[in-house]
């Protein structure tokens, strides 16, 4: 099926880098036997689109761009991401390819002019995977010990699961990918609505969409046949063979955004952690893809040179330094770049925010101290406020692009459908580094039930910007009280001096489905807190 038209902005940058590029000299055949460093590559030969026919009769389209020097290179597979094709990376591709690297991008089954149907990252994408290597090693000249696998979004989901199942890939960088799909559409149990809208806009008007992954979106939508869709989704998550990838050994780096929407942090710095080879994280503000966007224009990008020096590293023969630099490096909303020898770094302590009395005469509660007893807020359970985590994709992307955060006037927060406690405003910074937990003593619930937390940076005016968030879901036989803990996700921010730590709970937001039951309430009661991890 042909793409009717385009969903996502970043495809009109990748034809606009595409248009320039599509007119390079094709490469000339070369019989090479010499292995070639890659820093001894200066030029590209030109970019050709090429034709690969996988073992079901499925072509699949592509485009290649290899060295001009001779010799033996080391090799990079770029699939595209999803709702893309294999144009997405031709400026990157040029740049590669001049740094001595042999490039095939290619258009994963079932999009834009590959055949086939969507295959979201199963065993027909990861056939095709290690079909596209067989090729490369026979239509270049391609180093077979030296193997690489890269991308954004969906393709970096399916680089890193081809890690696992073809141990021929050596390094592998994951640009705004996925680890565990399942988290990513049920984190805390709560379905992430505009994101798996996104996606199946996505699929629904630029590719070939399975029965299967039409079923499993139709059901996820629908709330039905939960398991089924989440082994679906389990089956296509690289943290389902964590030990194989382990076993395998490539050098892992992931890059990722603070606000991702579609793939939030956390899901990520567990797989992070639970990796035993060469491994690098890095963590910047913004949302999906966005941290990598102007690479593909071919701009100067941090993501894609930290991407240059990875793969100089383990593939091409050159000593970057990188491997013996501290491993984590995040971007803090609103500081410098830092750097860790660990995740766990960041946080050098735990503070515990104890939810004390709403005030009668502002409706908000003191957030700091111990937590108290003897208090409770009701809340409405499908009554949404200002307080939201935005909009997918948009929100967190405008936030990268301007440095300013999603914000709100906290006193037009209406106190009768939220909980908002604000702590005191201490003389010094408050470094946040890692992932909040919220501790709730809940009261009057239903079986079922979702609360939404906001963890805000509040000014002296009443201005509010979003630190982190995140909603979380109980599915139960039965109702009644409960005590409830759930973590916001992974953030870096530094709260002012002066500035108010400020924690907002509703029941309703966009971005999520959510399982309250109409015109009922649930209770928030003495002995909840909110503990804050600093640095």
């Amino acid at each position: 099926m042909a793409p009717r038209r385009a969903a996502l902005p970043v495809l009109a940058l990748s034809l606009i880098t595409a248009t320039v590029l599509a007119t390079a000299p094709t490469p000339a055949a070369a019989s090479v036997t010499a292995t070639t460093p890659v820093a001894a590559a200066q030029a590209s030969a030109g970019l050709r689109f090429v034709d690969i026919t996988a073992h079901d009769g499925v072509v699949l389209k592509a485009n290649v761009a290899v060295p001009a020097t001779a010799g033996r290179h080391p090799v990079l597979i770029m699939p595209a991401s999803w709702g893309l094709n294999d144009l997405e990376y031709v400026a990157q591709a040029q740049e590669l390819a001049g740094r001595g690297y042999v490039v095939v991008s290619y258009t994963p089954r079932g999009w834009w002019f590959s055949g086939g149907e969507i295959d979201t990252a199963g065993p027909k994408d990861m056939a095709d995977l290690s079909l596209i290597i067989d090729w490369t090693l026979a239509n270049t000249p391609a180093d077979p010990a030296r193997i690489g696998a890269a991308g954004i979004s969906y393709g970096a989901g399916l680089s890193l699961l081809g890690a696992a199942f073809d141990r021929r890939i050596k390094a592998v960088v994951v640009m705004s990918g996925w680890a565990d799909l399942v988290a990513a559409l049920y984190a805390d149990e709560t379905r992430h609505r505009q994101s798996a809208g996104f996606l199946e806009l996505a699929a629904d008007t630029l590719g070939n969409p399975s029965a299967e992954l039409s079923d499993a979106l139709a059901d996820f939508n629908a709330n039905r046949d939960k398991p089924q869709v989440q082994a679906w989704a389990k089956k296509r998550s690289p943290a389902t063979y964590l030990d194989a990838i382990n076993a395998n050994g490539p050098a892992v780096m992931i890059a990722n955004g603070w606000g991702d929407t579609f793939f939030p942090p956390n899901q990520i710095v567990d797989f992070y952690n639970r990796l035993t080879v060469a491994k690098r994280l890095e963590l910047r503000p913004g949302d999906h893809a966005i941290a990598e966007l102007t690479g593909l224009a071919g701009l100067d990008n941090d993501v894609w040179n930290s991407l240059y020096r990875w793969f100089d590293q383990y593939l091409g023969g050159v000593s970057t330094g990188v491997s013996t630099e501290p491993p984590v490096e995040v971007k803090p909303y609103n500081a410098p770049e830092e750097h860790y020898a660990s995740w766990s770094a960041l946080a050098t302590s735990n503070r515990r925010y104890g939810l004390g009395a709403i005030r009668w005469y502002d409706g908000t509660g003191l957030l700091g101290g111990d937590p108290s007893t003897g208090w409770s807020k009701s809340l409405p359970t499908d009554k949404d406020t200002f307080a939201n985590g935005g909009i997918a994709l948009i929100t967190n992307s405008l936030a990268a692009f301007t440095g300013w955060q999603p914000w709100i006037w906290l006193p037009a927060v209406d106190r009768s459908r939220a909980g908002v406690w604000a702590s005191e405003r201490p003389s010094s910074v408050q470094r946040v580094r890692g992932i909040p937990k919220v501790h709730l003593e809940l009261s009057g619930t239903e079986a079922q039930g979702t609360v939404v937390a906001y963890l805000y940076d509040l000014d002296s005016l009443g201005n509010a910007s979003l630190i982190t968030h995140a909603p979380a879901t109980w599915l139960d036989e039965k109702g009644g009280s409960r005590s409830f803990d759930f973590s916001l996700q992974a953030t870096a921010y530094d709260v002012p001096a002066g500035h108010s730590l400020t924690l907002v709970i509703d029941t309703v937001d966009g971005l999520y489905y959510d399982e309250n039951a109409p015109h009922k309430t649930v209770t928030i009661d003495g002995g909840s807190y909110l503990d804050v991890p600093l640095h």
